[in-house]
């Protein structure tokens, strides 16, 4: 089983996340965080799998968050999650230990693609990102 935490300001987002995620059969959330101050402090008391990680959100944004969570649990796979698609963006997650970036414009199915792919240990990115990362 692949354990999640999902990192969303939006309680709706959040709950439909969990909802498709838990779906697939082989993931489980563990926890829910409203933002990265709430991530961090949930990911010190038991590192998850995979995190996934709103980019934007208040108290500390998921760029802050993931930096510390991948100081306590390097083992963690994190990825962002974002309305942004532009290189920007992709490289902060990336420098912060990110090691995958997903839309929330994309389908449910590539979310838990994603979630495996991370928890493989390979990397992944939505189709529509700018790829001027590398």
């Amino acid at each position: 089983m692949i354990t999640v935490l999902l990192v969303d300001d939006h309680a709706m987002v959040r709950d439909g996340l969990r909802y498709i995620l838990e779906a697939a059969g082989d993931i489980q959330v563990v926890g829910t965080a409203a933002n990265g101050k709430e991530a961090v402090d949930h990911a010190s008391s038991g590192c998850p799998n995979v995190i996934v990680m709103d980019v934007s959100m208040p108290v500390m944004d998921g760029i802050e968050a993931t930096k510390y969570i991948k100081e306590l649990c390097p083992n963690t796979r994190v990825m962002a999650l974002s309305m942004h698609k532009n290189a920007e963006y992709v490289q902060r997650a990336l420098r912060a230990g990110a090691t995958g970036y997903v839309l929330k414009d994309g389908a449910g199915e590539e979310l838990v693609e994603a979630v495996r792919s991370l928890n493989k240990g390979k990397r992944y990115f939505s189709p529509q990102v700018d790829k001027g990362y590398s």
